[in-house]
C-alpha cells in the first residue's frame, strides 16, 4: 500500500493526513498524539474513525495541522482520517457515515457587521 492522503476542515482548522501501513503511530506536526493533544477527550475524538472500523494498530498517520483552536483541529483531523480510510476501502463509508464522521461541519464564526460591536450585539440605544 502506498501513501493515501486526505484533507479535513473544521472552523478555521485544516488537517492534511498521510496514511501508510504501520503499527498505529499518529504524528501531528512532528509530535506524538499524546503530546500534541494532552486531553484524553481530544485523543478519543481523533481516534473515533479508527475505533469504529477496528483499525487502530493498522496504519501510521502523519498529520500537518494548521489554524483554529485545539477542538477545531481535533475535529478536522477526525474528518481527514475518516476520508483517508474511505479512500483505502470504500466499503467502510456507510459505517463511518452512520457515526457522522464523513460530514463536514460547516459552522464557522459569523462576521462582525459595521456599526455594531460584534456580529449580533448592538450598541446601547438612547432615545434622548
Amino acid at each position: 500500500m502506498e501513501k493515501v492522503n486526505a484533507i479535513g476542515r473544521r472552523k478555521a482548522a485544516v488537517a492534511r493526513v498521510y496514511l501508510t501501513e504501520g503499527n498505529g503511530q499518529i504524528v501531528i506536526n512532528k509530535r506524538p498524539l499524546d503530546v500534541y493533544f494532552p486531553s484524553s477527550i481530544l485523543q478519543y475524538v481523533v481516534k473515533q474513525p479508527l475505533q469504529t472500523l477496528e483499525a487502530e494498530g493498522k496504519y501510521d498517520i502523519l498529520v500537518h495541522l494548521d489554524g483554529g483552536g485545539y477542538k477545531g483541529q481535533a475535529e478536522a483531523l477526525r474528518l481527514a482520517i475518516a476520508r483517508a480510510l474511505v479512500k483505502i476501502n470504500p466499503e467502510d463509508k456507510p459505517a463511518l457515515r452512520a457515526e457522522g464522521f464523513m460530514t463536514r461541519d460547516a459552522r464557522t464564526v459569523e462576521r462582525k457587521k459595521p456599526g455594531q460591536p460584534k456580529a449580533r450585539k448592538r450598541f446601547q440605544f438612547s432615545k434622548r
